[in-house]
């Protein structure tokens, strides 16, 4: 029900960014959902890949500090109200979202909604309960 992430931790200059999606090209790997954030000083760039252990592999030896994390790839119906019934189902088992990011394959079809909760476990049990669609890494990676 887990989806691994990799986190890249980017110096906020030119050409950075690009780096990093040359280096994954090269070995063949695929990005398949990304989300960048930044400060004045430095940027995180979250990847989901499918090939996550070699583009740690290839990333660190390229001069990165990454690391990998667990996410939840939640999928609903591309349609005004599909983030906000996540959200309900969050908040009532008292959850907090620490990040999230999403992508649409198609328009008008399904979005998916990866996020990182502060308890993992519960955020599984409570959309399971409510009935959301949750994606497998091969899953995401497929789309």
């Amino acid at each position: 029900m887990r989806v691994e992430q990799i986190a890249v931790f980017l110096e906020n200059k030119s050409g950075r960014l690009a780096e990093i999606a040359s280096v994954l090209a090269e070995n063949n790997i695929n990005i398949r959902a990304l989300s960048v954030a930044d400060t004045a000083d430095f940027g995180i760039l979250r990847l989901i890949v499918d090939k996550v252990d070699e583009a740690k592999r290839v990333l660190k030896e390229n001069g990165c500090t990454v690391g990998k994390t667990n996410v939840i790839a939640v999928e609903v119906p591309d349609r005004v109200g599909g983030l906000s019934g996540v959200l309900k189902t969050i908040e009532a088992a008292g959850l907090n979202v620490e990040y999230m990011y999403a992508f649409v394959k198609t328009s008008g079809e399904n979005a998916v909604l990866i996020f990182r909760f502060d308890d993992m476990d519960t955020a599984i049990a409570a959309l399971q309960r409510d009935s959301f669609t949750i994606l497998t890494g091969e899953q995401v990676c497929a789309l």
